[in-house]
């Protein structure tokens, strides 16, 4: 007897090692809804919103880093799924989308649900067809799984429903990908002018991002080599931060002022694997060379001097005999010297007085940090979330940090929570949410009640979206539009069926998060904190001076000089 199209991909998608698809049923994917339902070896994890189907697909293919899945139906259903997959395709993870179309006869004709997901998808997918046969889906299907992993990001399977209800004859197949080339790294003469460049420098400082996952032997015994201070991009925190003598933490926005000198002040600025993007933290006067195993993401961001296309880890170790080791480390010595410092200054802010409020969103991150697992997986909401964690949680080799730090998306802690843990049953996860974030996809605290994921959520509650005031007030505008009238987080929690803690004073934190973290099952801490508290970046350049005096000026004369006397209370005038 012949088995449905819906029952060939199920198949497949197992023999492949996927062990779940997200998604939220329709009645154009009850044909793989009832597969899946009848499979094994097969869960169907139900989201209450595509999006974080897509979310949480993407951050188990970041902790895997193999193929996952999720899926939407037809029309609504494959929109909601969009943000997600940007995220995922921006973050280079290989993730399968089943986007489920009309009835195939109703195809062009403007019917109900009716959009095109071949044109809906080509931004954010390297891979994107219409399954017009069940016989033809097997084919369609490896094309797109070979496609997503090889390529490293999203491929889509566009299948009207009556297609996956079809009988098909075609035999699904598994064809698996070998691992590439052992060694992949530029020639011998790029090579050997590279070396030359850090030989005859004074100042190396090293760059690195994401690239360096795998590699961190290597990037310890290059900064050794060299005397080099390590400046790391945020994607690149959980791969080099951990044993890392030479680390000087990171710039940019989100950083400290030690990784920006470091890299102001070098003589030649090595870039392993980063597509950092921020322009005006480049040095303007040194050499750079840039390793990338992607040649198009070369000199893109900053002028490149010399651009090696290979791994990390390969292009180092056929560096590493071609160099010269450094004989002092001036440069290096005042580089950590000053991250020790920046270090101290972070450690100020991050206290609990008893008694005074509102808390101060840095000291809850720290104990989040000191209490949390060895092996435990954090994710954090774009905005203030992320600048906590960047700044306050410690990478050690076994943690996992995530967040949408290239696309950039609100709501993520949550969605990806929910795949992280869905992946990782034994693994600890952390959702760092902003009110705002945990509001927009508030309806998937369900979903962790449903499919019983003990998540932590750590609600940072400042009553506004406070990145968004922060950039108003940089710019010299007074916010407007960003508060937030919010519940008791703690008490939808409770309805939600699992634990709620509130939080008002510092010295209730501690206990709070060792009762929540203790909790077999998801719970949730709505911590209220400081809402003037402000991140400020490495170096405050005079426009953003500027505008936050024009903020001060017109807060002043509208009546809201109380905002001066809480901003002048922060770091920013410490």
């Amino acid at each position: 007897m012949a088995k449905s199209a819906a029952e060939v991909m199920v198949d497949m998608l197992a023999a492949s090692g996927v062990r779940r698809v997200y998604g939220l049923p329709g009645d154009s994917l009850n044909g793989i809804t009832d597969a899946i339902r009848q499979h094994t070896e097969m869960q169907w994890v139900h989201v209450r919103h595509e999006e974080v189907a897509a979310f949480a697909a993407g951050a188990e293919a970041h902790l895997t880093g193999d193929l996952t899945v999720c899926a939407g139906s037809c029309g609504p259903g494959n929109m909601h799924l969009i943000n997600g997959l940007y995220d995922c395709h921006r973050s280079r993870v290989p993730v399968l989308a089943i986007a489920a179309q009309i009835p195939s006869a109703e195809l062009g004709t403007g019917y109900f649900q009716e959009t095109h997901p071949e044109i809906l998808f080509k931004d954010c997918s390297y891979f994107c067809e219409l399954v017009s046969d069940p016989n033809n889906l097997p084919r369609i299907l490896g094309i797109a799984m070979r496609t997503a992993i090889a390529k490293r990001g999203v491929a889509v399977v566009v299948v009207p429903g009556d297609v996956f209800l079809g009988d098909c004859s075609a035999t699904g197949s598994t064809l698996k990908l070998c691992d590439p080339a052992a060694v992949f790294h530029a020639c011998k003469g790029d090579l050997e002018a590279a070396a030359k460049l850090l030989n005859d420098a004074d100042k190396v400082t090293i760059l690195g991002g994401a690239g360096c996952a795998g590699a961190h032997a290597e990037l310890i015994a290059l900064a050794g080599q060299l005397k080099a201070p390590i400046v790391h991009a945020l994607r690149g925190k959980e791969y080099i931060e951990y044993d890392n003598p030479y680390d000087v933490g990171m710039t940019g926005l989100l950083g400290f002022s030690s990784g920006y000198y470091a890299m102001m002040n070098c003589d030649v600025l090595l870039m392993l694997g980063t597509d950092f993007p921020y322009t005006q933290f480049f040095p303007e006067k040194a050499k750079i060379i840039q390793v990338d195993v992607r040649g198009e993401q070369i000199g893109r961001r900053t002028h490149v001097d010399l651009g090696l296309i290979g791994t990390v880890k390969d292009t180092i170790a056929a560096l590493m005999p071609m160099l010269k080791k450094k004989k002092h480390s001036k440069h290096l010595d005042a580089s950590t010297d000053h991250y020790k410092k920046a270090l101290t200054g972070l450690d100020e802010l991050a206290v609990g007085e008893p008694g005074k409020t509102p808390i101060h969103p840095q000291y809850v991150t720290k104990l989040v940090n000191e209490l949390a697992a060895e092996d435990a997986v954090f994710t954090c909401d774009v905005g203030l979330p992320t600048v906590w964690a960047a700044r306050y949680l410690r990478m050690n080799g076994k943690r996992s940090l995530l967040g949408s730090f290239v696309h950039g998306s609100m709501a993520s802690a949550l969605p990806q929570a929910i795949g992280a843990q869905a992946a990782s049953a034994r693994r600890q996860v952390i959702a760092l949410a902003g009110d705002g974030g945990l509001a927009m996809l508030l309806g998937d605290l369900l979903t962790l009640r449903q499919m019983k994921l003990p998540v932590k959520i750590i609600v940072f509650n400042n009553s506004a979206l406070g990145f968004v005031e922060l950039e108003m007030k940089a710019a010299g505008f007074l916010d407007f539009g960003t508060s937030l009238e919010n519940p008791s987080f703690a008490e939808i929690a409770t309805a939600c069926g699992f634990l709620g803690v509130r939080v008002e004073k510092p010295e209730d934190v501690t206990g709070a998060l060792q009762q929540t973290f203790a909790y077999e099952g998801p719970a949730l801490v709505d911590v209220v904190v400081n809402r003037q508290e402000l991140s400020l970046p490495p170096t405050i350049e005079f426009k953003q001076a500027t505008g936050f005096g024009l903020y001060i000026m017109k807060a002043v004369m509208n009546g809201r000089g109380d905002e001066v006397i809480d901003l002048a209370k922060t770091n920013l005038f410490r």
